[in-house]
């Protein structure tokens, strides 16, 4: 096992194999106030609502239960509710450390909080945010150029990202630099249809990832919006690797199968303790 995992270090050290970061990541990561990161579905959703949990249909998945609160309380709510459970201090992972310290040029991280953004505070990159249900533009993206003198992003063109050494991909979201989330089934529904259009990643990067590996890490293909996220976001991709150590679901093993993706079979706690 040690074999395959220096193996992906030098993959993503060499640009042939792209991070991937789920949920999963901070499972047993605690903000400094003493509360628990939302590292699966059933936490968001407790995070969501106030700790208490929501009926059995709602609590099947998070998108589910974010749209029952949505038509409840509307999306201006939903958008302050994530960007609150985000915006807790809490401190980048080791993983997210080592990652970084890889210089990766394209790191894809599905989740809504801003370690990465944190980590390369000091780092000229550029940002795509995820976005969905806008008007006047079919792009479920905005792209956004750091300055790191000023500590600001500014938005920019798309052609920004020919030369580009560092690229973070956030396509559900962050509360940088403006809070913005994919997170409700509307939401989901509505940036699915234009990705699936070709419309949630620029050119350069689809050409970029061609041919290229990915790392799951704390990703989940059981939900049908995960995985379907994460075929439009891997489109191309030649296989990869997905660490888990639990039992896979037949959907997850079509997944896997169809995309070639090598599973290591170990915890992400044990697979970390390897990596960093």
């Amino acid at each position: 096992m040690d074999n395959i995992i220096e193996t992906i270090k030098k993959e993503i050290r060499n640009q042939t194999t792209i991070p991937y970061f789920g949920l999963g990541v901070f499972e047993g990561v605690m903000t400094k106030e003493g509360e628990a990161v939302p590292h699966d579905s059933d936490s968001l959703i407790l995070a969501m609502n106030g700790g208490r949990p929501m009926a059995p249909r709602l609590m099947f998945e998070y998108s589910r239960a974010a749209m029952h609160l949505e038509q409840r309380r509307g999306v201006e709510y939903m958008t302050q509710l994530i960007n609150h459970i985000y915006t807790k201090p809490f401190d980048p992972t080791p993983l997210h450390k080592a990652i970084v310290d890889m210089l990766p040029r394209y790191i894809v991280d599905t989740n809504r909080d801003t370690k990465f953004q944190e980590l390369l505070a000091f780092t000229p990159h550029c940002l795509l945010i995820g976005k969905s249900r806008i008007m006047g533009d079919l792009n479920r993206y905005e792209t956004y150029e750091y300055d790191v003198e000023n500590q600001k992003y500014f938005l920019v063109e798309d052609e920004v990202l020919d030369n580009a050494k560092r690229i973070l991909f956030k396509p559900m979201g962050s509360p940088l630099p403006n809070p913005t989330f994919v997170i409700s089934d509307a939401d989901y529904v509505d940036w699915l249809t234009e990705a699936m259009g070709g419309f949630a990643v620029p050119k350069v990067l689809k050409t970029y990832r061609k041919a290229k590996k990915y790392l799951f890490l704390g990703t989940s293909f059981g939900h049908d919006t995960d995985r379907m996220v994460a075929n439009e976001l891997s489109f191309d991709l030649e296989g990869g690797y997905v660490v888990t150590d639990g039992p896979l679901g037949k959907k997850e093993q079509k997944f896997i199968d169809k995309h070639h993706i090598e599973v290591i079979n170990m915890s992400l706690q044990e697979f970390i303790q390897s990596f960093v």
